[in-house]
């Protein structure tokens, strides 16, 4: 065995997967898994630790693997986090833990990220479930949104033996997880709904089709017997350009177009909720978010274009997301700025005007301003246009709530380490609190907030 280098992890042939929409990765088996693991030395400072946001104990995990325990390696990963096999799949691990790995140094890290999702794969598949509580509080708190954020915050007070009852705005729980992450990258039925399942049986209820601004407010939840809140309600409002032609048919945003590919099934012939296939797209942004509307697009016929006003080195979305849309066929116009959507006499989109960029001085967050060149203007032509420019969340729960600050961007202000809000027994994090982030970074903020919850109703 390379100590320096990661076992390597199967994939779907680009080709047939460009056809597809079952899953890219197909994951380690136990005996590659044990001899990935085997790279691991063990670190007594683990800086990986230090870069997990739930802080799962790497090291302890990967030895369990290492011996082929991989039940003891399920438990210690379910200590800190309840969303294993989603966090295997989408989390930026190379920015977090493998980021700090010490194998890095002078080799690859340790594919931390991929043992974390096979561990959690063989749980599901021999019928594992996390610890249940060992006693209960006979207190109520209620979460709003089973999203990354909710979920984890439901399931860290679930076992510590708080009530817990979570209110989903939409039919299916699971917020981002369902909606905005496309099954070829996070299978929903074989894994999003299991991990649910595990978060249910820690007793924890589930109520979709609650609007909280709507068909109640906080206050109301206070009425009924809720000691405590927490607001996990994501950022679902997206953001456009405001260029010209930008309200014309066959433009969405990336929101709309995820949503209804994955929660409604649109990417099926035979769902009931229609999606357009369009012959030639053009997705607006480089993040993660406009990856997975340009490969969904590919899968539906599309030849596909990511349209990006920086170059290639400033692309915000993953290494690994960029290299499969790649493989797949996606075109990369780089340095490229819209600036008006075209239509034809009915209104609808039959092209997108770019004007070309470079890169001048850096800006406020440090990347190099982008500047248009003038004369430089050219049409892509499209017949669809995704605009995936970053998402802010939705004023209804702030709007409604009495005593409950916002910041300039609609994000309701919370406390960083414990998320308490304006609003005695009110606590809020992931994106609601900073905007649009990573699933990892939400799940961070809901521990963040059990944990505070926890302490404010010990105190009360």
């Amino acid at each position: 065995m390379d100590v320096l280098k990661k076992v390597p992890v199967r994939e779907q042939d680009p080709k047939v997967r460009a056809t597809n929409f079952d899953e890219v990765c197909l994951g380690y088996n136990l005996e590659e898994a044990m001899e990935e693991a085997g790279r691991c030395i063990g670190c007594k400072n683990a800086k990986c630790v230090e870069g997990c946001p739930v802080a799962i104990n790497i090291p302890e995990f990967i030895g369990h693997l290492k011996t082929g325990d991989v039940k003891e390696a399920f438990d210690v990963i379910s200590e800190a986090s309840a969303l294993p096999a989603v966090c295997g799949r989408v989390c930026p691990q190379e920015t977090q833990c493998e980021g700090r790995c010490i194998r890095g140094i002078k080799g690859e890290p340790v594919s931390i990220g991929k043992l974390e999702r096979f561990t959690a794969d063989w749980a599901k598949e021999s019928g594992v479930k996390p610890q249940p509580p060992k006693t209960v509080i006979d207190k109520k708190v209620a979460v709003i949104g089973s999203g990354p954020a909710g979920l984890t915050c439901a399931g860290d007070l679930a076992k510590l033996g708080y009530k817990v009852t979570i209110f989903e705005a939409l039919h299916e729980p699971g917020g981002v997880l369902v909606y905005g992450i496309p099954e070829f990258r996070l299978p929903k039925d074989k894994i999003v709904k299991k991990e649910i399942d595990n978060v249910r049986s820690l007793g924890v209820d589930i109520e979709v089709n609650s609007i909280v601004g709507k068909s109640m407010k906080i206050d109301d939840l206070f009425d009924e017997g809720f000691e405590a809140v927490f607001i996990g309600s994501g950022a679902g409002l997206p953001k456009f350009m405001g260029i010209k032609g930008e309200q014309a048919n066959g433009v969405f945003s990336a929101n709309e177009y995820l949503t209804r590919s994955n929660l409604m099934k649109a990417f099926n012939p035979e769902s009931n909720t229609p999606i357009m296939r369009g012959s030639k797209v053009a997705v607006v942004g480089g993040g993660n978010v406009a990856m997975d509307a340009a490969r969904t697009a590919l899968r539906l016929g599309a030849e596909t274009h990511i349209v990006y006003r920086r170059s290639e080195s400033e692309l915000p979305a993953r290494v690994e997301e960029v290299h499969h849309a790649k493989e797949e066929g996606v075109i990369f116009d780089l340095l490229t700025n819209p600036v008006e959507v075209l239509t034809d006499e009915n209104g609808w989109v039959n092209g997108i005007k770019c004007v070309k960029m470079v890169l001048g001085e850096p800006d406020a967050s440090g990347r190099r301003r982008p500047v248009p060149v003038e004369g430089s203007e050219f049409v892509i032509e499209v017949d669809a246009v995704i605009m995936s420019l970053g998402t802010s969340p939705n004023p209804l729960i702030s709007s409604t709530t009495d005593g409950l600050d916002t910041n300039k961007w609609g994000c309701i202000v919370a406390d960083e380490e414990h998320g308490q809000t304006s609003k005695d027994g009110v606590f809020a994090g992931g994106d609601a609190v900073t905007g649009a982030a990573t699933v990892i970074l939400a799940m961070g903020a809901g521990k963040a907030a059990a944990k505070g919850i926890h302490e404010y109703l010990s105190n009360k």
